[in-house]
């Protein structure tokens, strides 16, 4: 394949798009700038692929018909799978910068959720959890299917 003059404009307005809109100090332009550069280097990576030929699975009719190189797809998932990556990574500060100016001056302080609980009231929660415990133990000793610490026999076998 001869490399297409219309792709190699587009790569090139994308380049030169990508890098003047990463330039701006806002994170959703660095973001679609990125994704811009991120598009050319799939189209660089299509042109410099080389000629199209068969599919590079062998066989009886394809023995000697050329056959394309795989190594430019596999490049190309490569860069859309890191480019995804990135984008999150890069939407995911575009949120953490959103929450923290909306804060405003109490900053990156949460105030606590608990602060107005007392100690009775925790101790209440977990007097709950011990009545909740006895109450298992109880049953178990009122059981006779467990073994007796003094004998290895049953107390429905007495």
């Amino acid at each position: 394949m001869t490399a297409s003059l219309t792709l190699v404009i587009i790569m090139a307005v994308l380049y030169a798009a990508g890098v003047y809109v990463m330039l701006e100090r806002s994170l959703t332009r660095v973001l679609i700038g990125f994704l811009l550069v991120g598009n050319a280097t799939n189209i660089l990576i299509f042109i410099m692929s080389g000629p199209s030929g068969s599919a590079p699975i062998v066989s009886d009719s394809t023995a000697d018909a050329p056959m394309v190189d795989a190594l430019p797809q596999v490049l190309m998932l490569t860069a859309i799978v890191i480019n995804f990556g990135i984008t999150a990574f890069l939407l995911a500060l575009i949120y953490r910068s959103w929450w923290l100016a909306r804060l405003g001056d109490r900053g990156d302080t949460v105030p606590d959720e608990h602060a107005s609980d007392t100690e009775q009231t925790t101790e209440a929660t977990f007097d709950a959890v011990d009545v909740d415990d006895q109450a298992i133990q109880d049953l178990l000793d009122a059981s006779d299917e467990h073994v007796d610490d003094d004998s290895d026999t049953t107390r429905g076998d007495r």
